[in-house]
């Protein structure tokens, strides 16, 4: 697994996390890196998760658990276990409530990028993603083979089983959340759409340390759409932790 690292400011001690979504990897946050640096002074880490950028390729089907091993792992590795802020992308949504789940005193916050939460995955949502995706997964299977289009296959393979679990993992109510969720959401069907907002809704409502921020003006891609929500939001867990 690739990861990489920028040092922070001398006496700094946060550590600042970024997931990106399936089928993406640590390139994706890099117009995001320099500024979050120079406003944070943070020492901040990216990855490339299996698969993808410079990191080894996994066979077979989605791995939840696998996924979140290989981020634990790193972490440890990096000694990235206390005063982290996990700033996590769509899918990665997924592996941070898995890992902050495990690891709760690792992290001050987390913020939630238009990310997979597990309210998102009831049987209905499940069901109707399955139709949605099937036209995808044909292009993908007849499409020449790239690590995008690997990945995306292997979530499908495993998307039911994986999402079931999902739905009763539980983020923990010791650590503090940001939901920032798009303006437009990734699904074009009204009802996926505005169940993907209400569902975000519902999360941010689970605990009083949860904060639900609308990315006006943005679609999925909030990273490049509203760099600048996510910012605000790091920033102010930042403030908040030191404060405690």
């Amino acid at each position: 697994l690739a990861f990489h690292v920028t040092p922070g400011k001398p006496g700094n001690d946060t550590f600042i996390v970024l997931d990106a979504g399936g089928g993406l990897d640590a390139s994706y946050w890099n117009d995001f890196v320099p500024t979050l640096s120079q406003r944070t002074g943070a020492t901040l880490i990216t990855y490339d998760r299996a698969g993808m950028g410079e990191s080894d390729e996994a066979p077979g089907p989605w791995d939840l658990n696998e996924a979140t091993r290989d981020l634990e792992h790193g972490l440890k590795k990096l000694h990235a276990t206390r005063n982290v802020i996990l700033v996590s992308h769509s899918l990665a949504g997924e592996i941070a409530t898995d890992l902050v789940g495990r690891h709760p005193d690792w992290f001050t916050g987390g913020v939630l990028v238009d990310a997979n939460v597990p309210d998102v995955y009831t049987e209905d949502f499940i069901s109707r993603a399955q139709v949605t995706y099937a036209s995808i997964l044909v292009e993908l299977r007849a499409a020449p083979p790239t690590p995008q289009g690997r990945q995306l296959l292997a979530l499908s393979e495993s998307f039911v089983e994986t999402s079931r679990a999902f739905h009763k993992m539980v983020w923990p109510s010791s650590v503090p959340a940001t939901v920032i969720a798009a303006e437009r959401p990734p699904f074009e069907s009204e009802v996926d759409a505005q169940w993907w907002k209400d569902a975000h809704a519902q999360f941010a409502r689970g605990a009083a340390n949860r904060t639900l921020v609308a990315a006006d003006r943005s679609s999925h891609d909030v990273v490049r759409d509203r760099p600048d929500v996510i910012l605000d939001a790091i920033i102010e867990l930042s403030q908040r932790a030191d404060r405690h």
